[in-house]
Formats: C-alpha cells, sequence, structure tokens
C-alpha cells in the first residue's frame, strides 16, 4: 500500500491510497502522518485502518499517471546520511583533495567509524516532488543526483514509511573543502522526494530494494546505474539513533539513507537533463533540471 498527494480539478490537495493492483482511493486526511495518528488511536496497524477506509469505496477512475503528484508529504526536515556505501566513500576519495597523498581520508574515517555522518539536507520550503524541476548551482560545474532509500519517522524515531529522495550533490565543492558540505548539498530545489510513500509495514525486506537512476540528455538515455539496499553497511535504526541523539526530530521527518548509485566521475548535470530514480516497490521519481541563474546583488 502507498499513500500519495496530488492536485485535483479543483485545485485542492488530496491524499490517497494506492493498492497493489494500483487502485486509487481519495482519504479523508491532509497529511500521511494524520494516517498514523488516528491509526494508533483505534489500535490499528496503518494497512488496516486504511482497508477500513476504503472498504466497500468505489475507487477514481483514473491512471496514476494521469495525476497531478505532489510532494507526499511536507517533511519539516529532510536529513541525510553520507558515506553509508562502499561505492560513496570512493565516490568522495575521487572528488577529494586528499587523494593524492595516499592516505585514509576523512571518508575512510567516516565509513569505518561508530559514528555515521549525518547532515540536515533540506526544509519544506526546499524540497519538491514529481515532476517538479530540481536546480543546479550557478557556482559549481560537477553536480549529479543521489539517488536514495528514504525513511519517514516519528519524532520518536519510528519509521513509518519508505519514500525516494534526491539528494543532489556539488561535486567539486564538496570535493574542495569537506566544510563545504552545506553548500554543496543545500540550496534551492535541491532536494525532491516522492512519488510515493510505502506504508512499512508493507515492505517485506528493506534491506533489499532495487535503486535504479535514469539520466536522459534530450531525450536519450545518457545514465543508467543501479544498486541495491543490501549493500548498505549501517543498518536504519542505527542511522536514526544517531539522528534522534539529543536532537528535536519533528513526526514526518524524512532521513535519506546514502547513495551507491554515482554517474561516471566526468559526469555533470546540465539544463534540460531529466532525471528518474526508481524503486520498483514505490514508484519513479521524476525531476526536470534547471540551472539557477546568479542574481545580481546591487548596492
Amino acid at each position: 500500500m502507498r499513500i500519495i498527494r496530488y492536485l485535483n480539478g479543483n485545485s485542492d490537495i488530496v491524499l490517497a491510497a494506492v493498492t497493489d493492483e494500483n487502485k486509487i482511493y481519495p482519504l479523508p486526511f491532509n497529511d500521511f502522518m494524520d494516517i498514523i495518528y488516528e491509526a494508533k488511536n483505534v489500535g490499528l496497524t496503518p494497512l488496516n485502518y486504511i482497508y477500513g477506509l476504503i472498504s466497500g469505496k468505489e475507487s477514481l477512475q483514473k491512471d496514476l499517471c494521469e495525476l497531478n503528484l505532489l510532494v507526499p508529504i511536507v517533511a519539516p526536515e529532510v536529513w541525510a546520511s553520507g558515506v553509508t556505501y562502499e561505492k560513496s566513500r570512493e565516490a568522495r576519495n575521487y572528488e577529494s583533495t586528499d587523494k593524492a597523498t595516499g592516505s585514509e581520508t576523512c571518508y575512510d574515517k567516516v565509513y569505518n567509524a561508530e559514528r555515521p555522518e549525518i547532515f540536515l539536507k533540506s526544509t519544506a520550503a526546499r524540497t519538491v516532488g514529481p515532476n517538479e524541476p530540481v536546480y543546479l548551482r550557478s557556482d559549481s560545474n560537477w553536480q549529479v543526483p543521489e539517488p536514495e532509500l528514504g525513511l519517514v519517522i516519528t519524532k520518536e524515531g519510528e519509521i513509518v514509511g519508505y519514500t525516494i529522495g534526491n539528494d543532489m550533490s556539488s561535486r567539486d565543492i564538496e570535493g574542495e573543502n569537506p566544510l563545504y558540505l552545506p553548500q554543496a548539498k543545500i540550496w534551492k530545489n535541491s532536494c525532491s522526494i516522492g512519488p510515493a510513500i510505502r506504508l512499512s509495514e508493507t515492505v517485506e525486506n528493506p534491506y533489499n530494494l532495487q535503486i535504479t537512476c535514469r539520466i536522459y540528455r534530450n531525450n536519450q538515455l545518457v545514465v543508467e546505474e543501479s544498486a541495491n539496499t543490501r549493500q548498505l553497511k549501517r543498518k536504519y535504526d542505527e542511522l536514526i539513533s544517531f539522528l534522534i541523539r539529543d536532537n528535536q526530530v519533528f513526526d514526518g521527518t524524512v532521513l535519506l539513507t546514502g547513495t551507491s548509485v554515482v554517474p561516471p566521475n566526468n559526469f555533470t548535470l546540465q539544463d534540460e537533463d531529466r532525471i528518474e530514480i526508481e524503486i520498483p516497490e514505490i514508484g519513479i521519481l521524476s525531476n526536470h533540471v534547471k540551472s539557477l541563474v546568479q542574481r545580481t546583488v546591487t548596492k
């Protein structure tokens, strides 16, 4: 069972359930977390609660591709995990200025350390959903998507759903100096999530999810890479435990779990590219790429 948000013909935001048969049922809520709250109130799992709501109801007479999909949850914050896959460590080492020394880098250290790398990636105002543009920084010449599994969590750290995230990254900025990480990761429309949230109880094994990234240029496929969450070094509960430790986390927070899908080192995104990130159990998150025009500051 998946949960989506979409804009109907009256420009109203609708929350809906999507069954495994791709039947769509509008729900009487505005936010994904409302389902979680109400299910707990009546002592049911979210899945059983939703089945009770849609039982005997007619499904929407539209296909998913016909809907104007929105970000599936207005996450108050999106956090991200770094260097959680071997491929990510290799990529960070390649772009780092420390690679010429042959010595252990900060990325080697964090990959092997007890404490994972956790950083604030985005806020609700900076996060976009399916089919919205993601932007390129005007001061970076090496930018890539980072396809990731996202955990939708409560303030206590309970995983209530899974979604897809695109952690857009400026590899040249991060490679110049790790202290530039916020600038390499956070800017306008630098994070997308969607197209749906898969209820956590309906995922048999979250450590066996295939993630595929495709990048199209002039309608031609130029990059296609895949990985599986079984390659993840750290467990989800471990990442969450460090996120919520001595930290105020809000219901509906999304934690991205790191990437093992990295485009070739000679690749950088361009204006008008299209990025597709697919996890079959969740769907396909598609975003066009747009350049951010540097604004002139007048005194």
